[in-house]
């Protein structure tokens, strides 16, 4: 018998998470950004990437913080986690949509940064969990895991 997806324990993985590391590629970038903008005769463009690259880093930062602070909890429940997530994404959506609309069509560039930035953190995240897992380090063995529970001992037939 399975337990229901809603009454399932929330659990997180953890996840190889670097903010300063991230923070540092986030400037980096900003700094070509902002000369290639200056090349191409709109400072501003550069500017604005920038700070959508920050915006990106803010939100990730507050998702860090709030998967912390709800699975701390004895019975963390998936619909706070879930609000959380819709509010947080909502207020950075906006005040990007902002910025963006305020300063068009320089702020624009807030909107690229904050896309581009969501590739850096699954790039970021995803390779050194790839490259574990290549390596074999961090798997369980498949008895370990339970999935040879309830199987019969299988052999070759070769009689």
């Amino acid at each position: 018998m399975t337990t229901p997806a809603q009454d399932a324990p929330l659990v997180f993985p953890s996840v190889a998470f670097r903010p300063i590391r991230l923070l540092l590629i986030s400037l980096g970038i900003t700094a070509v950004a902002v000369l290639a903008a200056v090349w191409a005769g709109h400072p501003k463009v550069g500017m604005f990437f920038g700070i959508g690259l920050l915006l990106g880093l803010l939100n990730a930062v507050l998702v860090q913080r709030s998967v912390t602070s709800i699975t701390a909890k004895d019975h963390p429940a998936k619909s706070s986690m879930a609000l959380n997530s819709a509010v947080r994404l909502a207020i950075i959506t906006v005040v990007g949509l902002i910025i963006a609309f305020t300063f068009r069509p320089e702020g624009l560039g807030v909107v690229f940064g904050l896309a581009l930035f969501q590739v850096l953190l699954v790039a970021s995240t995803a390779l050194p969990v790839w490259k574990k897992l290549r390596s074999g380090e961090g798997i369980a063995p498949a008895d370990q895991l339970g999935a040879s529970e309830g199987t019969e001992d299988r052999t070759t037939g070769d009689d």
